[in-house]
């Protein structure tokens, strides 16, 4: 990796580093359950960071890859804008044109694995709840999962990105996959899902092979007991949530390889969506069953992005770009949502 991309990335890292240590021990301290309101408001705080972001790409996208010649612009678009046309012999024009691509590839992937995220939400809701986490620890669980799950989605990008790069016929596969799992996602969305924790792999995994306390002590993940340091079921649900994340990255990652395989543009779209998911909870969780629709718009959306993969060859050859993907994916959540206000479910109160 050049040293400019080691920089760029080491200051990325360093300002999510801010923002979450601002998140953990300033916004929300002294409180044990984070209110509807101050949800609303952290979420909005994440959304912002990402449309800064955006303008950031529009103005300056070049720094991420330290390109400063027209020869190194090729080299970089060869590999991850292949369709992008540049203006030859001109250098400055031709920057521009791939910033502006830059940050559309951006917002567009952002958008994929926000939507995306909802569906998180619904299985973390039911995750604390099968394992009876106290209202006041959920925030700290989801924080530390959060945290864990950006780890792991790191280490999926950078691999998954170079593979694709090598290997384009990877890309099929995930087509053939997201088309799978949302037109699975949508024949099942009205099954009732559960959660038995005594029955959970991860759970019978950590039981087998660590020391774990029997019951939840404040919110402690560790404890020491006849000198022994055990696990607590608190670092359980950590635990369970962090790879829970990592899967639903299965489908999420693959998505947005339909909008660009730059490691960094995937990185950065995940990282910001990843992070809204704790502020995300606390506010679907007050309303979400007003938006009984969205699950299905999700389901759509993967199909669509699926198609995407199996077709891109040919939609490149018709004029089918990201901005289109753009539209389509914006008016699915607009109309999923939409739809759900229309036609609400019957006795559903905010609380």
């Amino acid at each position: 990796m050049p040293i400019n991309e080691v920089l760029f990335f080491a200051v990325f890292a360093l300002f999510i580093l801010g923002m979450l240590t601002l998140d953990l021990t300033v916004i929300g301290r002294g409180k044990r359950v984070m209110s509807f309101r101050e949800a609303t408001i952290w979420s909005g705080v994440w959304v912002s960071c990402a449309l800064i972001f955006y303008v950031f790409l529009y103005f300056y996208g070049e720094v991420i890859h330290g390109i400063s010649t027209m020869e190194h612009l090729r080299a970089v678009t060869s590999i991850y804008a292949p369709n992008l046309k540049l203006v030859e012999g001109d250098l400055a024009q031709s920057i521009e044109l791939y910033r502006h691509n830059l940050a559309l590839t951006f917002i567009t992937g952002y958008l994929i694995e926000y939507s995306l995220s909802v569906d998180n939400i619904f299985v973390f809701i039911m995750i604390l709840s099968a394992f009876s986490v106290r209202a006041e620890h959920q925030k700290q669980v989801l924080f530390w999962g959060i945290v864990g799950a950006i780890f792991l989605r790191c280490i999926f990008i950078f691999v998954g990105s170079a593979l694709v790069v090598k290997f384009q016929w990877i890309l099929y596969i995930f087509g053939a996959f997201l088309v799978y799992t949302g037109a699975h996602m949508f024949a099942t969305r009205h099954d009732e899902e559960k959660i038995e924790p005594e029955h959970h792999w991860l759970v019978k995994f950590l039981s087998n092979h660590f020391a774990v306390f029997p019951r939840y002590v404040a919110n402690k993940f560790f404890v020491r007991n006849e000198s022994k340091l055990c696990m607590t079921p608190l670092f359980i649900v950590l635990v369970v949530i962090a790879f829970t994340d990592l899967m639903f990255a299965l489908d999420s990652i693959p998505a947005i390889f339909a909008v660009s395989i730059d490691p960094f543009i995937v990185f950065f779209a995940n990282i910001f969506a990843v992070n809204g998911l704790r502020s995300m909870f606390f506010m679907l969780m007050k309303i979400v069953d007003r938006f009984h629709y969205l699950k299905a718009g999700v389901s759509f959306l993967l199909v669509f992005v699926g198609l995407k993969l199996l077709g891109h060859e040919w939609l490149d050859e018709i004029g089918f770009h990201t901005v289109h993907s753009l539209y389509v994916i914006v008016s699915i959540l607009v109309g999923s949502i939409g739809i759900s206000m229309l036609f609400p479910k019957k006795d559903t109160t905010l609380e």
